[in-house]
């Protein structure tokens, strides 16, 4: 029987992924967390085979509470399910130790073959995915960063440049301040910068955005 961990935010979501594994014989929910905290604490007191982790959390996010998770049993094998295909945010995931990346939407079989595969040791990613994974670590083999900047990542950088702050960024695209926070450190990332400011000075240096 595969011990199951479930960890999502989001309490319709959780239940929807609860109900579903336990149509499996071979799988078992034994706990739920609502944030990367939670889920840490209750793999040390479960010991749950598999985690079956989402990304963006309050608090402590997915992708903290995989370096947690795998920092105190290096053997833990969590699989993310997230609405997040960012190359970025599937290599960082990759990175923090997360053995299958699947996106929320995929076929039933695949999350259950995507269980099954993590638990007997092996790793698992939808092939749009690997896709991404695999033009993002070439990416960086060739050293490439601003031309790597995607739709959303050059819209917070044109915003940045004409002086919005987090919060009306997040109010003109419709997202959240969390997620603002998030595209800015990968934009300062992929420029080599600090700041804004200097993300705005570089970007508008090499001709990747306009004032």
């Amino acid at each position: 029987m595969i011990r199951i961990l479930v960890v999502d935010d989001h309490p319709v979501v959780r239940a929807g992924l609860v109900m579903m594994l336990g149509t499996q014989p071979d799988m078992e929910v034994v706990g739920e967390a609502g944030d990367g905290q939670e889920a840490t604490e209750r793999v040390g007191a479960l010991a749950p085979d598999v985690v079956l982790m989402d990304l963006e959390m309050p608090g402590v996010d997915g992708l903290e509470a995989i370096r947690q998770i795998r920092a105190a049993n290096a053997s833990a094998r969590i699989l993310v399910i997230t609405a997040y295909d960012t190359d970025e945010r599937i290599l960082q995931a990759v990175q923090a130790g997360a053995r299958g990346y699947l996106l929320k939407g995929a076929p039933r079989d695949d999350i259950f073959q995507g269980v099954r595969v993590v638990h007997a040791g092996g790793s698992l990613l939808q092939p749009a995915v690997a896709t991404k994974l695999l033009d993002r670590v070439g990416d960086l083999l060739r050293g490439d960063r601003d031309e790597t900047l995607t739709a959303r990542e050059l819209q917070v950088l044109q915003l940045m440049a004409q002086g919005y702050r987090n919060k009306e960024i997040a109010k003109s695209l419709s997202i959240t301040e969390r997620t603002v926070k998030f595209h800015a450190n990968i934009l300062f990332q992929k420029l080599g910068v600090d700041s804004r400011t200097e993300a705005v000075s570089r970007a508008l240096q090499r001709g990747i955005i306009k004032l």
